[in-house]
């Protein structure tokens, strides 16, 4: 298997969650999502002037955490960066962050499987904080279809995590 095909499987295995993981560091999806490319670029790069790059899970991590925090170095952020370097308590908030990410990737993988309709009445309710009786009357449809969808949509939801962490627990 190519280096090249390595790394884009590699990217689409892990884009979501490395994502999820810069932004608890940076706060801004589009920062992160910055990040995390740069990190497979300079991947691709080093693989055609090297012809071989570390592909890991905790290099992809590490990486991608190191180059949050140049960027908040970068922007006098120091006490931030001071607080996050050099201190004992890293290794399990890194961990923390690491699992936190993963778990939401999965959830939001699942959310983005669900039907449209399901998906817009679940988003609604959880995201934007509407009641059944309030998204009922924007979507013109019963309380009670309402109370339904969401109810499909955390079983799916549910049921996609559980899947995934099976997968990911076999490879």
């Amino acid at each position: 298997m190519s280096d090249q095909y390595q790394i884009e499987s590699s990217f689409r295995l892990w884009y979501k969650p490395l994502c999820l993981y810069a932004l608890h560091y940076l706060g801004s999806i589009d920062e992160s999502e910055d990040v995390v490319q740069e990190v497979f670029c300079t991947l691709m790069q080093k693989a055609q002037t090297e012809g071989y790059v570390q592909l890991s899970k905790a290099y992809l991590y590490a990486s991608v955490r190191n180059r949050c925090l140049d960027i908040l170095k970068s922007a006098h952020t120091r006490d931030t960066v001071n607080s996050l370097d050099g201190t004992d308590g890293i290794a399990e908030d890194d961990k923390e962050l690491t699992d936190r990410s993963m778990e939401e990737a999965r959830m939001w993988t699942a959310i983005d499987s669900l039907p449209k309709k399901c998906r817009r009445i679940l988003l609604m309710n959880k995201v934007q904080g509407m009641k059944y009786s309030e998204i009922a009357d924007e979507l013109g449809i019963s309380e009670n279809t309402v109370r339904n969808q969401i109810s499909k949509a955390l079983k799916t939801v549910k049921e996609g995590v559980r899947k995934a962490v099976l997968f990911l627990l076999s490879l």
